[in-house]
């Protein structure tokens, strides 16, 4: 066994629900609690659900409405910020035992560790490592955790998602072996790692609904279903995974793009709709100059009313796409929104309420590759970029309300509300 690389993927279980537990003196384990914004009335989304709440069959990802009334339990408000600094401490708990090199923050409840190293260093088989590290973070934060083992990434997730989470002492070991003897005719494929709904429901078309039969599938079939993607889930029938934490930590893209996108908290009209568009390009493009990088490129959809996802609907009206390349890379706000608000326009499907909307920046270059444009002066442009090298500076001294503009005091609005939040819910400050 010795001779082989072993990896943890090591989940905090519940995380959100485990922290407000901790913070008020309670069992993760056993204390009923739900995290959610009461404030956004009873269709909020459950961010987290304890452990002791899943046991009654309330779904990790459900709205307050759906947890039956008869059900006593705690409605926690989120505190984001409250959350991150827990998982800082738990990184810092890993790197007690394992160097940065060798830890992958997957999420900010979820990490592979690559141990191969270090067995031999503490004397420890793979399972008593873990055990240790689990034990560590209990101990000193109160946080339960699980942990699937495996000699190779794919198969620590896998025995995480599938073996560990479900174990009673919230730990399983898989090599590829095990990994056929024992999951290959497990059931939906929607369990497994990187299969979502899309790919299951259309290998289920083709007669196909278990790991073992992709791994005896005809590749060319497989392909035709699936693409290039076919090629990983081949790999993935078998438990192979030919990619290594270090190789995942070198990689750089060859493009980068930075996006935003919101869910808005009820139907607006077009004129509102394109006020929050504004607000969002603003804010991009501060992001823009804060990394001295340019756009060439720009994308944006639209989700109309009874859409929940952003980009997977089932039901309801399906969102519109519009994207276009700009004449010279820019961080300009002006150029910018100025090109967002035609896409808008063209876009926009008139008459149907908002409820959805995501802008990407792509073809992202430094600073100083952008080719000047007959219809907009270099000067304007350095113009532009020191009144948004202004507005940081203030916004970093004095907070990110320090500044806003006349469009973020209109009734629609939603940047004075995010930028007192993370990641759209309450950060707890």
């Amino acid at each position: 066994m010795s001779s082989r690389n072993f990896y943890l993927c090591i989940d905090l279980k519940s995380f959100y629900a485990s922290v407000e537990c901790v913070q008020r003196g309670l069992d993760p384990m056993a204390a009923r609690l739900a995290v959610a914004d009461p404030d956004r009335g009873p269709g909020t989304l459950c961010l987290a659900v304890s452990p002791a709440l899943k046991a009654l069959g309330v779904a990790n990802r459900c709205r307050i409405y759906e947890i039956p009334s008869a059900l006593d339990y705690i409605t926690a408000p989120p505190q984001m910020q409250l959350y991150i600094q827990f998982s800082a401490q738990i990184y810092g708990i890993y790197l007690k035992y394992i160097a940065k090199e060798d830890i992958l923050v997957y999420s900010i409840d979820e990490a592979f560790l690559d141990v191969t190293p270090y067995l031999a260093l503490y004397q420890k088989t793979p399972r008593e490592l873990a055990r240790t590290i689990m034990d560590d973070i209990r101990c000193t934060l109160g946080i339960p955790a699980a942990c699937g083992i495996g000699t190779n990434l794919y198969l620590a997730k896998a025995a995480l998602d599938i073996r560990a989470k479900h174990s009673p002492d919230s730990l399983a070991f898989l090599d590829e072996d095990r990994y056929c003897k024992t999951l290959w005719r497990h059931r939906p494929l929607t369990d497994f790692w990187q299969v979502g709904p899309g790919t299951a429901h259309r290998l289920e078309r083709a007669g196909i609904y278990t790991m073992e039969q992709i791994a005896q599938a005809n590749p060319s079939l497989l392909f035709r279903l699936l693409g290039k993607n076919a090629a990983h889930l081949i790999n993935h029938a078998w438990g192979r995974e030919p990619a290594t934490l270090s190789q995942i930590k070198a990689y750089r893209p060859k493009s980068t793009s930075l996006s935003s996108s919101q869910i808005l908290m009820r139907d607006y009209s077009a004129p509102e709709g394109l006020l929050i568009l504004k607000e969002m390009a603003d804010l991009l493009c501060l992001e823009l100059v804060e990394k001295k990088l340019l756009t060439a490129s720009l994308t944006l959809q639209i989700g109309y009313s009874r859409d929940y996802s952003l980009f997977s609907q089932t039901d309801g009206i399906q969102p519109s796409y519009a994207s276009c390349t700009l004449p010279s890379p820019t961080s300009s706000v002006r150029l910018v929104t100025q090109n967002l608000a035609k896409l808008f326009h063209r876009t926009a499907r008139p008459g149907l309420p908002i409820r959805q909307i995501a802008v990407t920046f792509q073809r992202l270059c430094p600073e100083g590759a952008e080719q000047y444009s007959l219809f907009f002066s270099p000067e304007e442009s350095e113009k532009d970029r020191r009144i948004q090298r202004a507005v940081l500076d203030i916004k970093k001294r004095f907070g990110k309300n320090a500044v806003l503009k006349g469009i973020n005091l209109e009734e629609a609005a939603t940047t004075r509300l995010r930028n007192t939040q993370i990641g759209g819910h309450k950060s707890g400050i």
